[in-house]
């Protein structure tokens, strides 16, 4: 597995996008429940076809692109406003860092850790191990790295990342992830409920951190990526239940402003598992 990712961590973004894309489309073809599943999503955010087509290829991009992104040469990255992130490190209450599946999120830690680390600390990311052990082991050593500490979805991550925000650092998740039993509650997310994690509103409310949207943009031809960040622009509500829809609704309006780039085929709906 190591071997792979090294090999494939030396070809050009181009190449590997290339790869990634026809792959997406080959996956697309062979897999109906896939296919289905993309499509009813799709479908419940009220797109069509033509403004969701270009997620079929990028999908497969963001799968090549794992190799040179981890253990690779870093990719040009270039920021379209980082405004928002600014004035929220500037308050000194910690940011939450909001990203749905959608675009390069892997880029979007590293280059905030990049822009940011030096002056303002280290950035703490959540993330589910791989069922892999050895996918797992490229995960842990790739995604550590100067300016930037990933932390798994235990309670000793969610911990930690509360540690980092009392401390005027940063943290960084997805909340339209599906979170364990119990670590969620049932939401609209397009009109359709979708159990969504409590967590990045629990983070807000019990810290007083900053959120702030942000999306990695995946560039045609291997060009690199752009950064986008926003505020929220309004306060999150102190009521939990409704600081969840909130940020559900956040969420949509990042993926309605590039949908060709959402990952149309993820689960979101599906019922949570039991346990971390």
């Amino acid at each position: 597995m190591l071997f792979l990712f090294r090999f494939f961590s030396r070809w050009p973004l181009w190449a590997l996008h290339l790869l990634g894309y026809v792959g997406g489309w080959l996956a697309w073809l062979v897999a109906p429940a896939y296919r289905q599943r993309f499509l009813a999503n799709a479908r419940q955010a009220g797109l069509t076809w033509g403004q969701v087509r270009g997620a079929v290829g990028q999908a497969g991009c963001m799968s090549a692109e794992l190799p040179r992104l981890w253990l690779g040469r870093t990719p040009r990255v270039v920021w379209a406003q980082d405004q928002a992130a600014v004035e929220a490190y500037a308050q000194g209450k910690g940011v939450v860092f909001l990203t749905p599946h959608m675009g390069c999120f892997e880029i979007t830690a590293q280059a905030l850790a990049q822009r940011f680390g030096r002056e303002h600390g280290m950035l703490t990311v959540l993330y589910r191990p791989a069922r892999q052990a050895q996918l797992n082991a490229v995960m842990e050593m790739a995604r550590n790295r100067p300016g930037l500490e990933a932390v798994p979805t235990t309670l000793a991550g969610v911990r930690q990342m509360i540690k980092a925000l009392r401390s005027g650092q940063a943290v960084g998740l997805l909340p339209d992830q599906v979170p364990p039993e119990g670590l969620g509650q049932w939401a609209p997310f397009f009109g359709k409920p979708a159990y969504t994690m409590t967590l990045a509103a629990r983070l807000v409310q019990q810290t007083g951190a900053r959120p702030v949207l942000i999306w990695g943009e995946r560039l045609a031809w291997g060009r690199g990526y752009r950064l986008h960040t926003q505020s929220l622009g309004f306060e999150l509500s102190s009521d939990l239940a409704t600081a969840v829809v909130q940020i559900n609704q956040a969420m949509e309006q990042m993926v309605l402003q590039a949908p060709s780039q959402y990952l149309w085929a993820y689960a979101r709906y599906k019922s949570p598992r039991k346990g971390f």
